[in-house]
């Protein structure tokens, strides 16, 4: 009971939707128009820019919790101007565990737009006499690169009417910016709203401050959270930490290492 009650407000408004990596944790949970491995599956559209084979693995910890702990892990695969991508995420612990596997493609449109679209399978085990809870839907993105130093995005999770469920499952629209102020230096924000819940802005930036390592920072309305984090790419190996507050429980870790067959 005690972890049933915890897991839907510290995670936020949707607690399904897959949650970014450590990278993005730096930089405020911002992940709707960073061209980054994690967040191709927050907005699909930005897998059409993958070009080589990665795979990751990442691990949150959330409040120093260990039945909060997400651990996740994905694979793309490049295929010309489509990317495909695998991507598991299970928390909780074995009284109580939430699982979201999905399937996503990315594709180039045309010179300055991208569309992606990631069918995810949903369940949720609970202690005692609670129902389980399983599901199917999809999340689909749009990126526009209006500029060698703008880009710009959208994201829908589940557009599918509750009506035709068992289970209340909630949707949400991401919109957002990023720029490139610099030659080392990127920033960008976004709101989401999500059913049931205030809109949500993220805003994040990121600055390489040698070449190759970067330094990140970022803010959340969502429970008033400021996250710091940094990043480290030694030849295909990238490892990133990010650290995020929140306003009465404490500090949250995020873990990421990427592998790109280059």
């Amino acid at each position: 009971m005690i972890c049933i009650s915890l897991a839907f407000p510290v995670l936020g408004g949707n607690p399904f939707k897959a949650s970014a990596g450590a990278g993005e944790t730096g930089m405020g949970s911002f992940c709707l128009n960073r061209k980054s491995f994690w967040s191709g599956f927050n907005n699909q559209a930005l897998l059409a820019f993958n070009k080589h084979y990665s795979f990751a693995l990442g691990y949150e910890n959330r409040y120093g919790i260990s039945e909060l702990g997400t651990l996740r892990t994905a694979l793309t695969v490049p295929a010309g101007n489509t990317s495909l991508g695998l991507f598991f995420s299970h928390f909780g612990y074995s009284g109580f565990y939430r699982n979201t596997t999905g399937i996503a493609c990315g594709m180039n449109l045309a010179g300055n737009l991208s569309a992606g679209i990631q069918v995810d399978c949903l369940s949720e085990r609970t202690p005692g006499e609670y129902d389980n809870f399983q599901a199917v839907t999809f999340e689909a993105g749009l990126v526009l690169v209006p500029s060698d130093k703008i880009i710009a995005g959208f994201h829908i999770y589940n557009p599918v009417p509750n009506s035709l469920r068992k289970y209340f499952l909630p949707s949400s629209i991401t919109a957002g910016a990023g720029i490139d102020l610099s030659k080392e230096l990127f920033a960008g924000a976004e709101v989401e709203m999500s059913t049931g819940n205030k809109p949500v802005l993220r805003t994040g930036f990121e600055y390489e401050a040698v070449k190759q390592l970067w330094i990140r920072g970022g803010f959340s309305t969502e429970n008033m959270s400021f996250t710091v984090g940094t990043g480290y790419l030694f030849k295909d190996i990238k490892l990133d930490l990010g650290f995020a507050s929140h306003e009465k429980l404490g500090i949250t870790s995020s873990v990421s290492v990427i592998y790109s067959f280059r």
